[in-house]
């Protein structure tokens, strides 16, 4: 049985939240518009993401992903970026190394000590298609989105 884990991405600004929504969003690490995080598949996890769920967006996290998140954003602190050097001192071969144990839950972001817990991206290339007011169920982005992947790439 493998855990799994979930990449969020906070789509909405930080402007008339609530403050149930503005606490959980800050223990994910996702105070400001366009940052996105990675987190395991628990069931605290998945309460935290029904309480913001008007406010992210989230998927499934496939290592791919999350190791060209950690190349092109990750960061040790806002002036260094993260690298295969800072990957080794925190005990993994390479970035893709610990992209995988991130994929399958085996660690928290915020457990790896040279790496921000979350990544700043750029507001998506050529736009979003969707809204970013509605549910995706709804025709919108946010919520449980099987398309955020594309996206993602898009804003990286």
């Amino acid at each position: 049985f493998m855990m799994s884990a979930f990449i969020v991405v906070n789509l909405r600004g930080t402007i008339n939240q609530n403050s149930s929504v503005k606490t959980t969003l800050h223990h994910l690490h996702l105070e400001s518009r366009f940052r996105a995080t990675i987190i395991p598949d628990t069931p605290i996890s998945k309460g935290m993401l029904q309480t913001v769920k008007n406010h992210v967006a989230w998927t499934n996290a496939d290592s791919s992903i999350i190791e060209s998140l950690i190349t092109t954003r990750g960061e040790k602190s806002n002036s260094i970026k993260y690298d295969a050097d800072l990957a080794k001192e925190d005990g993994y071969t390479n970035i893709a190394d610990l992209a995988k144990a991130l994929s399958e839950a085996k660690i928290n972001l915020s457990s790896i000590s040279n790496l921000k817990p979350s990544f700043r991206l750029s507001p998506p290339k050529g736009g979003f298609r969707k809204s970013t007011r509605r549910m995706y169920a709804q025709g919108g982005t946010l919520g449980y989105n099987p398309d955020l992947p594309k996206l993602i790439s898009n804003m990286i």
